[in-house]
């Protein structure tokens, strides 16, 4: 799992005896998933197997800025879509976006990023290699580049993102070479990441999703799983939340569900080597759901045969093939680098959602794919408002983070994260769709309560769409899929360099 490698202190947190007392008591999955051929025109009539899996860190303006311009380029209809401003070129469009740049004469070793008059500021640009240095999402990080000099503040600047980068290449050990934090304004294109951008431009996307928090993988995830971090604002190190999961509600509505998982580097398939690559093992519950339902936690070469046999349960989880470099997350402190290849964790996503799209369950199924934060790449768009969860307040920050000495509105879990891509593959999704609606990841969780009629797990979840505005249930867009082109690969991958 990435967050291991990332710096991390948590409060503990302690299993209740209710929880615990009703897991035992359910029964394992045996039941068959509800498959066969719709026959209405509603998301609970037409649709049974929902599929989620959120890649890592990359914001919405990194991967999908230039939406525009491969719709020019390949003859999609224009649309408003609130991508970077200089796309596309054959209209009037704005400049790159810029953030202020570390001053270039202070680069000795341990000396920090200095903003002044002295650098320039750096533009958004293209990324030629399709590998490149992580930029950190953490909490200090995500408040900081919100705004450089009010962090604690709910006025938008944006303008701390070269900052955080540079100041985190400096001190991290041993030093990452983009000491100047350049890499956080770098993006993506058609060219690129050509089977996301088809796949965005066939089906749909939005311009309004956010990850659930302004801070790194571990509380994001949580919320994806569970609509609330539990107060948790770094990864647990500990005692785990107590909170219940999706999973736990599914289960008690007699809805089929599985975790699939990579197996990592030493190919280890039982479920106890699963499980210790699984997020749901930050909830006090993932123990009882490994001990009463280890069926149920699965490597993800059984999503395929799934997929190819039509035995899908309801409710399909993928986890990101972090250990061995095809979660798509930056370089960090990986064994064998450079790594990761944006082209290799693209082509891997492929070939999941190959599987749905050319077997026996796609005439039932939706596909979402995300991504479950930032990655401190750059966004023009703002983190918006939310709704607290649970009304618990971040208890884990450390002394000296923002929010600890200075309070604020984004101090609370009362703001998304900032905006990441998501592509929604369906029969039922609309043709080349683009919703301006605001949600977070916990609108996947709203879908899954509506489809199979389990209650909201917490107001966060209970606040988002339910995500049926991607969908024409009545007259199925792609009944017959379409010709999806193969991902590009071989693109440059180094990181001593920019761009």
């Amino acid at each position: 799992m990435r967050e291991c490698r990332d710096r991390a202190h948590l409060v503990p947190s302690f299993l209740t005896f209710l929880l615990l007392s009703f897991l035992m008591g359910c029964q394992g999955l045996s039941k068959a998933p509800a498959t066969g051929t719709p026959t209405g025109n509603s998301l609970q009539t037409s649709v049974n197997h929902i599929i989620f899996l959120a890649q890592e860190n990359r914001s919405f303006d990194s991967y999908f800025g230039a939406m525009r311009q491969y719709w020019a380029d390949f003859g999609y209809p224009d649309q408003a879509f609130d991508g970077l401003p200089q796309f596309p070129t054959n209209a009037p469009s704005g400049a790159p976006p810029t953030n202020p740049g570390c001053d270039p004469s202070i680069n000795a070793p341990g000396t920090d990023c200095t903003v002044n008059a002295n650098a320039s500021p750096v533009p958004s640009f293209h990324f030629l290699t399709q590998c490149v240095e992580n930029p950190s999402p953490s909490w200090n990080e995500s408040h900081v580049d919100f705004n450089f000099a009010n962090p604690s503040s709910g006025t938008a600047t944006l303008d701390g993102f070269v900052y955080t980068a540079g100041h985190d290449a400096r001190f991290i050990q041993p030093p990452f070479k983009d000491i100047n934090g350049q890499r956080a304004m770098g993006y993506y294109d058609g060219s690129d990441l050509n089977y996301y951008y088809f796949m965005a431009s066939n089906f749909a996307t939005s311009d309004r999703w956010f990850s659930p928090v302004m801070s790194r993988t571990t509380p994001n995830r949580m919320y994806l799983i569970a609509g609330t971090s539990q107060g948790h604002a770094y990864p647990i190190t500990n005692t785990p939340a107590t909170v219940p999961t999706i999973f736990e509600e599914l289960q008690a509505a007699n809805v089929t569900w599985k975790i699939y998982v990579h197996p990592g580097a030493d190919g280890c398939t039982s479920a106890t080597c699963l499980y210790q690559r699984s997020y749901i093992q930050n909830f006090a519950s993932g123990q009882t759901i490994l001990s009463q339902f280890p069926q149920n936690i699965v490597p993800d070469t059984q999503f395929i045969s799934d997929a190819q046999n039509g035995t899908l349960p309801n409710v399909a989880y993928i986890e990101p093939a972090s250990e061995v470099g095809l979660d798509e997350h930056p370089a960090d402190y990986d064994a064998n680098p450079p790594c990761c290849s944006v082209q290799a964790g693209a082509t891997y996503v492929s070939s999941l959602i190959g599987a749905v799209m050319n077997g026996p369950s796609w005439k039932d199924s939706i596909f979402i794919l995300t991504f479950d934060e930032f990655g401190g790449f750059y966004d023009h768009v703002h983190p918006q408002p939310a709704v607290s969860p649970d009304g618990i307040p971040p208890s884990d920050l450390l002394p000296g983070d923002v929010c600890t000495s200075v309070t604020g509105p984004t101090c609370d879990f009362v703001y998304t994260g900032y905006r990441v891509p998501l592509i929604v593959i369906s029969p039922f999704t609309k043709k080349h769709y683009v919703s301006h609606t605001v949600a977070d990841l916990t609108a996947i969780l709203k879908l899954i309560e509506t489809r199979f009629n389990v209650p909201a797990l917490t107001k966060r979840d209970a606040a988002q769409m339910d995500m049926t505005e991607f969908f024409d249930f009545t007259n199925p867009p792609w009944v017959t899929p379409p010709q999806v082109p193969a991902q590009n690969q071989g693109g440059p991958c180094y990181l001593d360099h920019l761009p």
